[in-house]
């Protein structure tokens, strides 16, 4: 598809980038949030159709407006004012062009920070090559390894292929973990995961689906095959079906949280292969954290402080926030 024509992709966006909300979050891993929070940046559109994702406004039913190269850099610059950690630009592949030029203009501007890439892996060589000498740190998840899991849940069966091949080539520009010390608040906690965020290096995530577990185990051999000692490990159990109507893709989601005995088996596969650098979530069931981009701030206040969203522009309970995750 040229989408240089205005015509959709797969993606359902042109060429022109569109943004949902830009916010100081607080609910990403440790290493991500750190003290300040991470500035993420909500793309919208995506190539895949997950049909359990929390993010269906934005990733498919196209919430958001376009925003260009140059005002894509001044947001950036305004999480850096605002604190954030990072810029985490969240689910960008089909925007890459568009958001590489922003990214050159905010740091001829003046940005200092790292840069994240968060992302499903469902990204090729050329677009991981644009990004190459731009991005710090690669978040990418490795939904699963099995075609007819991929092809059910996520519409791609070519999904493993791919994501593998990007995972690879990701490890392969950032595979060194680094750290830079965060600055500390009053009365900030000692721990020693709060003390300093990625500076550079690879996190994979991957959440379970509950009573797929022995897809998570594919991933997790995967991982210690490949990524051990190399990269990051994060397991999420915050799976939560969400009813998106009639844009849902075929293939039933679970409808159902993770259960306590899938978790613990997850736990002890992690001692099995030997997986002690990362981070899981403990089990929290429930909606409460779910996003609602309609609203200025789509998380919960003590999750997010919104710096930009998409119909106000720059603005200003229980929660998956950095305090779920344990260390591995």
């Amino acid at each position: 598809m040229n989408r240089l024509t205005g015509a959709g992709g797969r993606c359902g966006e042109s060429a022109e980038l569109r943004l949902a909300a830009a916010s100081i979050h607080r609910g990403e891993e440790p290493p991500v949030s750190g003290r300040g929070g991470s500035g993420t940046v909500f793309v919208t559109g995506c190539g895949l159709g997950c049909n359990f994702c929390q993010n269906y406004q934005i990733s498919q039913n196209g919430m958001g407006r376009v925003v260009s190269p140059a005002g894509f850099a001044a947001i950036t610059l305004a999480l850096e004012d605002a604190g954030a950690e990072n810029i985490n630009i969240v689910t960008g592949t089909h925007a890459a062009p568009a958001i590489v030029s922003g990214l050159d203009l905010a740091r001829a501007w003046g940005l200092t920070i790292p840069v994240l890439w968060n992302s499903s892996a469902y990204e090729d060589e050329a677009v991981l090559n644009l990004l190459r000498d731009r991005v710090d740190v690669y978040l990418p998840d490795l939904k699963t390894l099995d075609p007819q899991v991929g092809a059910r849940f996520f519409r791609a069966p070519d999904y493993p292929r791919s994501a593998a091949a990007a995972i690879l080539r990701m490890l392969s520009f950032r595979g060194d973990l680094q750290w830079k010390n965060t600055v500390k608040a009053p009365n900030d906690d000692e721990s020693p995961h709060a003390a300093s965020v990625l500076a550079r290096g690879v996190i994979i995530r991957h959440l379970i689906i509950p009573g797929y577990l022995e897809s998570t185990r594919e991933v997790i051999k995967w991982f210690q095959r490949h990524a051990r000692g190399r990269a990051l490990l994060s397991l999420m159990t915050q799976y939560t079906h969400c009813n998106r109507g009639e844009k849902a893709p075929t293939g039933t989601a679970p409808q159902r949280y993770l259960g306590r005995e899938e978790y613990e088996r997850v736990m002890e596969w992690l001692t099995e292969y030997g997986i002690e650098e990362g981070f899981y979530q403990e089990p929290a069931p429930g909606r409460d954290w779910l996003p609602d981009f309609s609203r200025t701030n789509p998380f919960s206040s003590r999750l997010s402080r919104t710096v930009w969203h998409w119909k106000a522009g720059n603005a200003g309970q229980e929660d998956y926030s950095a305090e779920s995750y344990r260390k591995i």
